[in-house]
């Protein structure tokens, strides 16, 4: 059988967050939703707020909230260079869903003070880590 893994590692200005051997990566970039697979062809996309899939080489699948970077996409190896990725077990769930609720306060009063973009990108990174939690 043929071997269908790539080299993954995505790294944060704290940490290597993962490195290792996997089947795909989903993860979401300013384009929309991406599925990478092995041979992909070879390009760079600006990663948006959302949750990250990894499908490992025994086929667990590891989730994590990813908020903002680059991906490096060649055929045998991906990078991610991530602002900042979270699994799970690091996610305050009562606080990402308080400010979930905070930044759709935000948006819905559209008052003229308001950073409307920052407020999106707030309440999308909310978004990615209730959705990474559950």
């Amino acid at each position: 059988m043929a071997d269908n893994t790539f080299s993954l590692q995505i790294i944060c200005p704290d940490r290597v967050f993962y490195e290792g051997e996997v089947k795909m990566l989903e993860l979401n970039t300013i384009e929309g939703e991406v599925g990478i697979y092995k041979d992909h062809m070879p390009m760079t996309m600006i990663i948006a707020p959302g949750v990250l899939q990894i499908r490992e080489s025994d086929d667990t699948v590891k989730m994590a909230a990813l908020h903002s970077g680059f991906v490096e996409v060649l055929p045998e190896k991906i990078t991610v260079l991530a602002e900042v990725a979270e699994w799970p077990d690091e996610i305050d769930l009562n606080r990402a869903q308080e400010a979930k609720e905070r930044a759709q306060k935000r948006l819905d009063t559209k008052d003229s003070g308001t950073d409307m973009a920052r407020a999106q990108t707030a309440l999308m990174r909310a978004i990615a880590r209730i959705h990474a939690v559950k």
